[in-house]
């Protein structure tokens, strides 16, 4: 009896303990998930918000521990002052009781002048954690609290030609990683659900800017622009022809990105770890690499200080509508070099209208 009676004791235990560890999970959970929608709570109510010294966050986020918490706050306060325009709703936002106050708020709509899209995103290659609005133009990430990274891809490959699309941030930027970039049909989008990680530019197949500065390919990370926030245009150009990436940000040049990208098939893509986030295709365009477009570049180059290089040139109205409708992203394009506010850019700022040039006189010299 005595026997039976202590393996009895011992079972009830064990039990208790099963039961002890699955509840401190739970809470451990629940108090990771509470303090990221705190910590969106307390930046959209409170102002001056800084950032660390060294420009960079911790990824203790994804840490299983329970003193990780704190560290990770830090990294949830969204960048502010990298809007494109002057919209209050932008820069500071006021402070709201819920998110879902928050959320209600009416977007922006500066800078998004285009009707047609070239391509939006797809609602088949993306992860679960993600909704499209807009006519899916709008993707919306981690809609209640954000347990990984979440990603997706345009419905449609960039096939040979000249391409060009801006991504707008039209919610808070915070978190372990909210990226810009494109990728092969190869990424597994929905790898890091239950990771938090900087998703584009974790392999070979992708190139990812995150909005911390960072350019990333193949796991590793330089420096390259200053941040970007709520209210940002991400720009990004990829020249097929000649193999390159170009990326902007406010419509004004931040560098070439990568080269030797021909003979590759690469989709848009974006990602996001940070609960209630959003980004917006403002603009998608694509045209072939002719003489046409070229001439119409540069063009832009020798004209460079006006908004629409159409207005001051003097053409029939007929062939200036055309040149519009064909290549008016190209005739508006701001090459001239942005310089970061930050220690967090690098020389690769000023290298844009040079490389982009360079490459181009190559090209046509063997043609």
């Amino acid at each position: 009896m005595a026997a039976r009676g202590g393996a009895y004791l011992s079972q009830n235990s064990m039990a208790r303990r099963t039961r002890s560890s699955r509840a401190w999970h739970f809470v451990l959970s629940g108090v990771r998930r509470e303090a990221d929608s705190r910590a969106v709570a307390l930046a959209t109510g409170t102002r001056g918000w800084g950032y660390d010294s060294d420009g960079q966050h911790s990824d203790s986020d994804s840490e299983p521990e329970f003193s990780s918490l704190s560290p990770s706050i830090p990294s949830a306060i969204p960048v502010t002052g990298e809007s494109y325009c002057n919209c209050e709703s932008q820069s500071e936002a006021p402070y709201f009781s819920s998110l879902h106050a928050l959320h209600r708020v009416k977007d922006c709509q500066c800078g998004e002048e285009d009707e047609y899209f070239d391509w939006v995103w797809d609602d088949l290659n993306k992860s679960t954690a993600t909704l499209l609005t807009c006519d899916n133009r709008k993707v919306n990430f981690h809609m209640e609290y954000s347990c990984g990274t979440a990603a997706i891809r345009g419905n449609k490959e960039l096939a040979d030609g000249q391409h060009f699309w801006e991504i707008k941030m039209t919610s808070p930027v915070y978190g372990t990683d909210m990226m810009v970039g494109i990728g092969t049909s190869d990424v597994n989008l929905d790898k890091y659900r239950h990771t938090f990680c900087s998703l584009l530019g974790k392999d070979e197949d992708s190139w990812g800017l995150s909005y911390t500065g960072l350019l990333h390919h193949k796991g590793d990370k330089t420096n390259f622009s200053s941040r970007f926030g709520q209210g940002s245009i991400i720009g990004l150009h990829l020249d097929t022809w000649h193999g390159t990436l170009t990326f902007f940000k406010n419509r004004k040049c931040i560098g070439v990105a990568a080269t030797k990208l021909q003979n590759k098939k690469f989709y848009p893509m974006v990602c996001s770890t940070a609960a209630k986030s959003s980004m917006k295709v403002i603009r998608s365009c694509a045209s072939c690499t002719s003489l046409q477009y070229l001439c119409c570049y540069r063009l832009r180059q020798l004209l460079p200080n006006y908004v629409d290089t159409l207005e001051v040139l003097p053409l029939p109205p007929g062939l200036k509508q055309v040149l519009h409708n064909k290549l008016g992203w190209v005739l508006s394009m701001n090459y001239s070099t942005s310089k970061p506010s930050s220690s967090s850019g690098s020389d690769s700022d000023s290298s844009c209208g040079s490389d982009a040039e360079a490459c181009q006189r190559k090209r046509c010299r063997r043609t």
